[in-house]
């Protein structure tokens, strides 16, 4: 029978009386301890499958620990630490046999002990720890010496002040000159968690000792060189040259075979870049980082590509230079899990460009018929957003949505109307020709994010849709049972058909005003409602001027962090913080979160927070030239109106006075100044909100409009 057959048997539930005298069993002739060690196993595997009746044998466990054997002092350490907070007096008894092991002539039974005492968080074992622990720390065995290290941080993590009133702290530090590359390492670790933990304690790294720690890397093992390179992020360079000299060296880890090497190798070239003045320097060493990362993406599991995936649309936003060529490395393989291939998507969106175009809307386009819906959304909506990133294509994007409509498939169907409304706000009256394809499938359409967006669509291009009244009088036979969006667009596009073609609006305008303010109880549609009665009762030509007046620019840079996220996170790639796309600080309450230190090295004008308050500064006179000119007068809003609008202007304003807005059977508008009368609180900050790009930074999904 093979040992895992027989672990198996061993995993079955022991009754405590039976353990006990098999724990009690054996005597002298039993010399290797045989018995003990498989009633042992017993216990750990009943431990392992929470059968906490195990506790009653705690007093025979420690009895067992002071046989010197390594296996049967791991089993009892192990249910020590398991127990130990459970019955913390029982597990007192067996504190002299820890204490007395840590001095034991074999290393590994003096590091077993004091790794298992930095476990236990009762204060009599954390206060026996401190003076056995100074002397491990300069144990003459590396592997104890190791232990001890990160016993340390664990003791910090028990009991702050009694490691901060000791000297453990500036052993630690001194451990750092120790010749084992392990311990240093380990030392170095110890000191990070300490530091990450500590409000008081700053940790700071000259050049020289930098250099040495960098040096001692290739010894190290691959947690070791992790732990190296995550303290090098604490090194803050002085001269160009030292961070330039450190980067080249440190690059040599980018061909690591484990991805945490090869992701914090990253991590430190971005962070030393900042520091770095020569522009052919920083492109030397950004094009070191695109194979490693290629790498990362087409030989390991599908989680760790995610994980490179997510930090590359970092680098990406942070370097574009990087992986600026690389594009076909994301296009999605078939057996690619859905996150996968949802995150290629963004990438391959944001290398996109005027040269790949095509090859990247064939690629898309392929996606668009995939069997799972939502990638074939999110494919149907990234064709869209690259018409409004990359004007010259703008043509060829919508002709493959057009394709893709013509399938009749209803999601696909959908996700067009959708883009095509941005792509419409984007580029007005130039592609109106494809209306007629839209209308043609209204049918399809029962989603509220589409419904709204051709409820826009009709609004918007009323004077154009010769049947547009009657378009929206379908719409509205169901307003009453229609979600909020929906019913907000309703509302806007009958204004605009009646702004637009009084005759054909003068019937849907008095009907939707009322069910607008009378028979909702949402106050956002009750409060534009009353916004666009007030405005058609006063004055109809403002009316018109505002309604229809120019929309606010629509881009597909909504993908962007905000400057200041994408600094910090640059400073954390390879974190889990990187995969939510969100500070440090958002995801671990109790991390501390990271920024550039200061240096006369520091590139400053190349931040991207600096870089926005350039940009932000530079388009500053452009807006004051602007309020000047609306100060000085009235502006030519006019020329904001759409030129095919003339119905407007044909029936005069005379017609729209004339308008019943106020009759028996529609409560009259109230208006400021009536004496006695109420006076409405009307928001009239948030026309058309609905239509607004939604920022994707702050949720991590990059391609939502």
């Amino acid at each position: 029978m093979t040992s895992a057959g027989q672990d198996a048997k061993l995993f079955a539930r022991g009754k405590v009386a039976e353990l006990r005298l098999e724990l009690n069993s054996g005597g002298k002739k039993d010399k290797n301890h045989s018995a003990k060690k498989i009633a042992l196993k017993k216990i750990v595997a009943n431990m392992t499958m929470s059968n906490n009746d195990m506790v009653a044998l705690f007093p025979d466990v420690i009895n067992c620990m002071q046989i010197p054997s390594l296996e049967i002092k791991k089993m009892c350490f192990l249910f020590l630490t398991n127990y130990a907070r459970v019955k913390p007096d029982v597990a007192l008894k067996a504190l002299p046999i820890i204490t007395s092991d840590m001095e034991d002539s074999n290393p590994l039974i003096r590091a077993l002990a004091l790794r298992t005492v930095s476990y236990l968080h009762v204060r009599d074992f954390v206060e026996a720890t401190v003076s056995p622990l100074r002397h491990l720390l300069k144990d003459s065995d590396p592997y104890v010496r190791k232990t001890a290290a990160i016993c340390v941080a664990k003791l910090y993590e028990h009991d702050r002040s009694k490691v901060e009133n000791s000297d453990l702290i500036d052993r630690l530090n001194a451990m750092l000159k120790d010749e084992n590359p392990t311990v240093v390492s380990s030392a170095l670790a110890a000191l990070m968690d300490i530091w990450e933990r500590s409000e008081s304690i700053k940790l700071t790294m000259d050049y020289a000792s930098a250099s040495k720690i960098v040096q001692i890397l290739p010894d190290c093992s691959e947690w070791g060189q992790t732990y190296i390179l995550e303290a090098m992020m604490n090194y803050v360079p002085q001269d160009t040259s030292e961070a330039v000299l450190l980067a080249d060296r440190i690059s040599q880890r980018l061909s690591h075979s484990n991805s945490a090497v090869v992701l914090t190798c990253v991590r430190v070239i971005i962070y030393l870049l900042n520091y770095i003045v020569d522009e052919k320097t920083v492109n030397s060493l950004c094009a070191k980082l695109s194979p490693p990362l290629v790498t990362l993406l087409n030989s390991k599991p599908p989680e760790i590509q995610y994980l490179a995936l997510r930090n590359a649309l970092l680098i990406l936003q942070r370097r574009p230079e990087v992986l600026r060529n690389d594009i076909r490395v994301f296009f999605c393989k078939y057996n690619d899990p859905i996150y996968v291939k949802v995150t290629k998507l963004e990438l391959i969106f944001m290398l996109a460009t005027e040269k790949n175009i095509h090859e990247v809307l064939t690629e898309l386009r392929e996606y668009a018929t995939e069997i799972d819906v939502h990638f074939v959304r999110k494919s149907v909506r990234a064709i869209g957003k690259l018409a409004i990133k990359i004007e010259p294509a703008a043509k060829q994007c919508i002709n493959t949505l057009l394709d893709l409509v013509a399938t009749k498939v209803s999601y696909i169907v959908q996700e067009a109307t959708v883009v095509i409304r941005n792509i419409f706000r984007k580029y007005p009256n130039r592609y109106e020709s494809i209306i007629s394809t839209l209308c043609e499938n209204l049918d399809s359409l029962d989603e509220p994010e589409a419904k709204a967006a051709m409820i826009w669509v009709i609004g918007q291009y009323a004077d154009r849709i010769d049947n547009s009244d009657v378009l929206l009088d379908d719409f509205l036979f169901t307003f009453a049972d229609e979600p909020h969006e929906v019913q907000l667009a309703l509302l806007t596009a009958a204004v605009k058909l009646f702004v637009q073609r009084p005759t054909k609006g003068q019937e849907l305008v008095p009907k939707v005003l009322k069910w607008a303010t009378e028979e909702t109880d949402n106050p956002d549609l009750r409060d534009r409602g009353y916004m666009y009665w007030r405005l058609l009762s006063s004055d109809p030509m403002t009316a018109k001027q505002i309604i229809m007046g120019e929309k606010p620019a629509i881009t597909a840079e909504s993908e962007k962090l905000d400057p200041a996220t994408l600094e910090e996170m640059c400073l954390n790639i390879g974190t889990l913080a990187t995969v939510y796309l969100k500070p440090v600080n958002q995801v671990f309450r109790s991390a501390r979160p990271r920024r550039l230190q200061e240096s006369p090295a520091l590139q400053k004008h190349r931040l991207p927070t600096q870089q926005a308050l350039i940009g932000a500064k530079s388009s500053m006179p452009a807006q004051k030239v602007q309020s000047n000119g609306d100060t000085n007068g009235q502006g030519d809003i006019s020329a904001a109106v759409d030129a095919a609008d003339l119905y407007f202007s044909s029936v005069g304003s005379q017609q729209v006075a004339n308008l019943q807005l106020s009759d028996g059977d529609f409560a009259s508008s109230p208006v400021s100044g009536a004496p006695g009368g109420n006076l409405y609180v009307v928001n009239q900050n948030q026309p058309n909100q609905v239509y607004q790009p939604a920022v994707g930074a702050g949720n991590g999904d990059l391609l939502l409009f």
